[in-house]
């Protein structure tokens, strides 16, 4: 008997994997270092926000995010029509693909790098073309350029680099898009943006003014702390914000997160003082890494990467007795988000215990 079929690359799909929660154990605090989550809880006046809006869930959403692109473009200094909302940046991924990409064509992106890349780039029965990251977990832009091809689509670089933690310059990225064709698009994908702090730093909104194949992809789920909700948003020229307006899914994002962005922007001032912690907070974690013989890549976003490599597992079961669950990425490398101060301590011990 025959039975319905799915689409022959749906079985080439990967598997995400999310980062789990810490096994309780009795008598000591455990803490989930595994998904990159803001260890502060949201924001002045967010919780208040979007408990009004809860009075109000038998309504649908506003679909077109009206307020909460007024907000942005006041704060972005963008029109509107350069505005999409979506649920995370990830679901801009696939509406990117949806929009761009016709069966078989190539989307090329570092690796390792964000691990909904090659899910994305499947469902959309696309082709991924992955360069691999240089030795020190970053992007090899002149190798990514090389590898564009007429079938090429569309790029993605990703900065700061999920898992590996580095970004890339200013002075690097103009270069790499003066040798990528000007059909093709450029994410610039910022989900850490505002843990950035080096010199040279990408300026993402110069970026897109200056060329008009470029997208910023952006989230409140990181820096912002709304993980939970689920709201992210992209810049790009009217055309191709259009294209990804076109392909969203109706009413994705709900009110309750409107309302919780909307908030979050509001309280900058709060924000910015919590990020401003955690990169002092990564600071301290990577300097006695240093000083205990690890050789981590410069950590830009809001977590530090160990190449591990076969011994990953083995790592990530250690810091598992600590209290602690991490991000293993099986026979290459651990992702630590930084977190509570006392996560972190914890996160030192083991690695001072290990043997490298």
């Amino acid at each position: 008997m025959a039975h319905p079929q799915p689409r022959s690359h749906i079985d080439r799909i990967p598997t995400y994997v999310p980062g789990k929660p810490p096994t309780p154990r009795a008598g000591l605090t455990t803490y989930k270092l595994s998904s990159n989550e803001n260890p502060y809880p949201p924001l002045p006046g967010v919780v208040e926000a979007a408990e009004a809006a809860v009075a109000v869930m038998n309504r649908y959403p506003d679909m077109g995010s009206t307020a909460l692109y007024d907000a942005l473009a006041a704060r972005l200094q963008v029109p509107v029509s350069d505005l999409v909302a979506a649920t995370g940046s990830v679901a801009l991924v696939y509406q990117l693909l949806a929009a761009f990409c016709d069966p078989g064509d190539e989307v090329v992106y570092a690796w390792r790098s964000f691990e909904a890349y090659p899910i994305a780039v499947t469902a959309a029965a696309a082709t991924s073309v992955q360069v691999p990251v240089t030795a020190d977990g970053r992007h090899d832009l002149a190798a990514m350029a090389a590898a564009v091809t007429e079938r090429t689509k569309v790029v993605i670089v990703c900065t700061p680099n999920n898992p590996t933690g580095p970004s890339v310059t200013q002075s690097d990225l103009d270069a790499f898009l003066a040798a990528v064709p000007s059909h093709v698009v450029v994410v610039v994908d910022e989900a850490y943006l505002e843990f950035v702090r080096m010199d040279d730093a990408v300026d993402g909104l110069a970026t897109y003014r200056a060329h008009p194949n470029v997208v910023l992809f952006r989230t409140f789920s990181k820096a912002y702390g709304l993980a939970g909700l689920r709201v992210g948003y992209a810049v790009a020229a009217t055309p191709i914000a259009g294209a990804l307006r076109a392909v969203s899914l109706p009413f994705g994002v709900s009110h309750i997160a409107q309302a919780a962005a909307i908030a979050s922007l509001a309280a900058e001032d709060a924000l910015l003082e919590r990020v401003e912690a955690l990169t002092v907070e990564r600071a301290r974690v990577a300097a006695d890494l240093a000083a205990a013989g690890w050789d981590v890549p410069e950590p830009q976003g809001n977590f530090v990467w160990f190449a591990l490599g076969e011994r990953t597992a083995e790592f990530a079961t250690a810091c598992d007795a600590a209290g602690i669950v991490v991000r293993p990425f099986a026979g290459e490398g651990a992702r630590i988000s930084i977190g509570e101060p006392e996560a972190n301590d914890r996160l030192l011990e083991v690695a001072r215990a290990w043997h490298l």
